[in-house]
Parts: structure tokens; sequence; C-alpha cells
């Protein structure tokens, strides 16, 4: 059974992914020109109107110029 949205895991997801843009310095509008989205669908996911596939994640870290592999690794750590 899948988790819902609104499970702690996918709170600590949108955590991670919140904290990702901004380490970056990125606004959600400047993200979402990355990757070729309205800034609403970037503000929907941090505040969990959406869900997040592994291809989504993966165009985010990159958008973010940040290693995948290395931020999935701390997302793993800090309990997804």
């Amino acid at each position: 059974m899948l988790p819902s949205i609104h499970h702690r895991r996918y709170e600590v997801l949108r955590k991670h992914l919140r904290g990702t843009r901004r380490t970056a310095g990125l606004t959600q509008a400047e993200l979402g020109a990355r990757m070729k989205l309205d800034q609403s669908y970037i503000s929907k996911v941090e505040r969990g109107e959406r869900y997040v596939d592994v291809l989504l994640y993966l165009d985010w870290c990159r958008a973010c110029k940040m290693p995948p592999e290395a931020l999935l690794a701390d997302l793993v750590r800090s309990g997804a």
C-alpha cells in the first residue's frame, strides 16, 4: 500500500526538496523555469498537493545543480 501524500515520509520529502531549492539559491519561479514547469506547480509540490515521482526528483536535483545520488542519501538519512 502506498502512503498518502500527507504521510510523514512525504513531509520529509517536501522539506528536502524545498531545502534543496533554497540551498541552490533559487526561487520557485527560477526552479520552475529551469524545469519548464510553472511556479505554481513547484509550489504545489512543496505544499504537498502533488505527488513526486523519481523522475521529477531527479530533474529537481539536476535543475538545482546538485547530484541526485548524494541528495537521495541525505533524504534516506532524514527518514523518508
